[in-house]
């Protein structure tokens, strides 16, 4: 992988991470149709993509630094008696979400790895992510509106449940999470600020997990120098990402994973025409 590689990764991945179109997918599907020679099945390619991943974490612990400062000042009862009950519920549901991914991440570990040598997988997946994306909207008009602080455990672990299906590359994180909050009664901009609250453990615990496979698998000292560029340009591209994403949900509230589903089912398409053909 050259520099220029992993910078281009690194702008794919801040830019995707976010959006709901699976920066696993792209990151899987873009190299083989650019025709770069990466090794996608090699031991330094998933703890590569990790090192972005510490960009992107980085960026949404910035992003909502005032959320993690509240829940911190809660857990430590320093803060108004009904802002610590408050900000310890918030906490505690972000926890519960968290739960399935750790563990479904830790027992299916070698079974999804696999899937990450796929670009023909990932971009058939990349079509499903579109459809989920549209079929989250139709069901959400079902759904009330609801704030985030009602809440309740049951709620957080199903979409906990939804973010494991973003283990799949093609399937977004960001994407499965909201479509799980749009269907517990949220609406855009609140379940993009809990997609991406509960993100931030799990993409920091990914992390800490595969860095030291990077560091094992040796990879060479040029390597590792662009593994760390690549993460700090994935930051700043996620928290431009963030920032405007959160503005977008606001606004769009009506239909904004529209446009979205129908990227993926159009580069879902596109890119398993490609790889047949070629």
């Amino acid at each position: 992988m050259t520099t220029l590689h992993a910078i281009i990764m690194a702008l794919l991945q801040g830019a995707t991470e976010l959006f709901p179109v699976s920066s696993l997918g792209h990151a899987v599907v873009a190299p083989a149709l650019l025709r770069w020679n990466l090794d996608q099945r090699g031991p330094a390619f998933l703890p590569f993509l990790v090192m972005l991943h510490l960009g992107t974490a980085t960026a949404l612990l910035l992003y909502f630094w005032r959320d993690w400062w509240s829940f911190a000042l809660g857990i430590l009862g320093a803060d108004k008696p009904d802002r610590v009950a408050e900000n310890r519920r918030l906490f505690g549901l972000i926890v519960v979400a968290t739960l399935p991914g750790v563990a479904v991440g830790f027992l299916l570990e070698h079974f999804f790895r696999n899937l990450f040598g796929s670009p023909s997988v990932a971009a058939a997946f990349l079509i499903v992510n579109g459809a989920l994306l549209l079929g989250g909207e139709r069901l959400r008009a079902r759904s009330g509106q609801r704030s985030l602080a009602s809440l309740t455990a049951r709620d957080a672990l199903a979409v906990g449940c939804w973010q494991c299906a973003a283990l799949i590359p093609g399937i977004s994180r960001s994407g499965a999470t909201m479509v799980g909050g749009l269907l517990r009664g949220v609406n855009h901009e609140d379940a993009a600020r809990f997609s991406f609250l509960i993100a931030t453990p799990i993409i920091t615990g990914a992390t800490v997990l595969e860095v030291p496979k990077l560091l094992r698998a040796g990879v060479p000292h040029a390597i590792l120098t662009d593994a760390l560029v690549a993460a700090v340009v994935a930051g700043v591209t996620a928290f431009a990402s963030t920032a405007f994403l959160m503005r977008y949900f606001r606004e769009h509230d009506r239909w904004a994973l529209n446009p979205f589903a129908y990227y993926c089912l159009l580069a879902g398409l596109g890119s398993l025409t490609a790889l047949w053909i070629v």
